[in-house]
């Protein structure tokens, strides 16, 4: 005899799938909620929601096509869960049978769950990248191969293979639903107006880094950090009817910033060396022997940071890069004008016993390393008392530094930042003018080149 429940079960998992066909396919005016139709099925037939752990494997894709006759492309694609959850694949350039075998782990999602892909082609010149098409699939384990439907449901835009593995989830899923889980995937971004420079030593002065973290819901729970009212340069970004010109203008810079591009450099950090690598590099002309390349070292460098309520991820860059001329704000820049962040600071590494006492005769890997992280931003003027969850997701997040966090007007922390960027001019071979904000003669600012980008969209 069958189990009732269990076809119970299936019932509720086949109404699910078609409520969110309805949704994908029907256009209306009123927004159709997938999660109340599943709920009030369930609910209907006295089915107990059911959590899994899921491990999605996405490995590729072939004869992908636009509605445009096309030769190539650079495809990337967006995963969601429910649209509660969301994954950004790297980009594969000059394809059309693109391998990502990239992998997704979520704990404690409904077993009724549905997976939705869409396959975007980048674009190099434009701001909105080419949709080339979509599919919606269960989580239900095992290998698919994924039909993938253009506009307008148009069929044969390409098939999508990936792999889903589930097991019961291990702890609490009402708490903590569709909780990331890794792994901890990067990516890093040159600023558009780094094509137009003759005179670049250093590219990490042209860079922004996103760090997809995990734990945050479960560190800082529902805790967010509001921007400072009692700001001016943040009233002038979110206050008053100039605001929304001045916000525009940052999103856009911010959008050209972090755009999934071919040019970006894809990583995940799955150990100490791979943080450790994020943070070297630097090239610098010496007097005598010509350029002294430190790819190797770990650059002493000051990092504006924000950590972001909208993906709960870790955006940085350098303190001094060149993009930030002309901003009222760099952690508006980073956050894209975000009302609440998580946290938002600097920080910068240092080898144990601080910069003032080493010494490039040292290796890097002979001694230990520290992450000094603060609340130093006035746009949002986090509360400090939060500083031991930012040490406890970083040091989750980052193996390899023992973390230390400072207030930022902790005297402590100026002695260490000033020794930090003194070893740079010194021992380096940076400039003073390139610890701070700074264009090179004839160079094009990063607002000037988005404002240009605005009015070319417009006409």
């Amino acid at each position: 005899m069958r189990n009732p429940i269990r076809g119970m079960a299936n019932i509720a998992d086949q109404l699910h799938a078609c409520a969110v066909h309805a949704a994908a396919t029907v256009k209306t005016k009123k927004t159709t909620s997938v999660d109340d139709s599943v709920q009030a099925a369930m609910k209907e037939f006295g089915v107990e929601t059911k959590y899994v752990d899921v491990t999605i494997q996405f490995i590729g894709a072939s004869q992908l096509s636009k509605l445009e006759p096309i030769v190539t492309m650079a495809p990337f694609f967006h995963a969601s869960l429910d649209d509660k959850l969301s994954y950004v694949s790297s980009v594969q350039p000059n394809t059309l049978a693109p391998v990502w075998n990239e992998v997704w782990h979520v704990r404690n999602v409904p077993s009724t769950a549905m997976l939705s892909v869409i396959i975007r082609d980048k674009h190099r010149a434009a701001l909105i990248d080419h949709y080339v098409g979509k599919f919606v699939t269960t989580i239900n384990p095992g290998a698919k191969e994924v039909e993938i439907h253009g506009p307008m449901n148009i069929r044969d835009r390409g098939t999508f293979w990936l792999k889903i593995d589930s097991s019961p989830s291990r702890d609490d899923p009402v708490l903590f639903p569709y909780l990331f889980d890794g792994p901890i995937h990067y990516s890093s971004h040159s600023s558009p107006t780094v094509g137009a420079l003759t005179k670049l030593w250093d590219s990490r002065l042209y860079t922004t880094w996103k760090i997809y973290i995990k734990g945050i819901p479960r560190i800082f729970g529902d805790q967010v950090q509001h921007w400072n009212r009692d700001y001016k340069a943040a009233q002038a970004i979110f206050q008053g009817p100039a605001s929304i010109a001045i916000r525009s203008g940052i999103q856009t810079a911010h959008r050209m910033l972090y755009a999934r591009s071919v040019t970006n450099l894809f990583g995940v950090i799955q150990s100490a060396e791979d943080v450790f690598t994020l943070f070297r590099g630097g090239t610098r002309r010496g007097s005598v022997d010509g350029n002294a390349s430190y790819a190797h070292r770990i650059k002493p460098a000051v990092y504006t940071y924000v950590i972001s309520t909208d993906d709960d991820s870790l955006r940085f860059s350098e303190t001094g890069a060149a993009f930030f001329v002309d901003f009222a704000s760099k952690h508006a820049l980073h956050s894209n004008c975000a009302k609440t962040v998580r946290y938002s600071g600097e920080f910068h590494p240092r080898p144990v016993g601080g910069w003032a006492r080493f010494s490039d005769s040292v290796r890097d890997e002979e001694v230990g390393w520290e992450l000094v992280i603060d609340n130093n931003s006035g746009t949002y003027s986090p509360d400090p008392a939060l500083l031991p969850k930012v040490k406890e997701i970083v040091e989750l997040n980052f193996t390899g530094f023992d973390v230390i966090v400072v207030r930022h007007d902790d005297p402590a922390l100026k002695v260490s930042t000033d020794a930090c960027r003194a070893y740079a001019v010194n021992e380096r071979g940076v400039t003073e003018h390139e610890l701070q904000p700074h264009v090179t003669e004839g160079e094009e600012t990063l607002l000037a080149h988005a404002s240009s980008s605005q009015v070319s969209q417009v006409r």
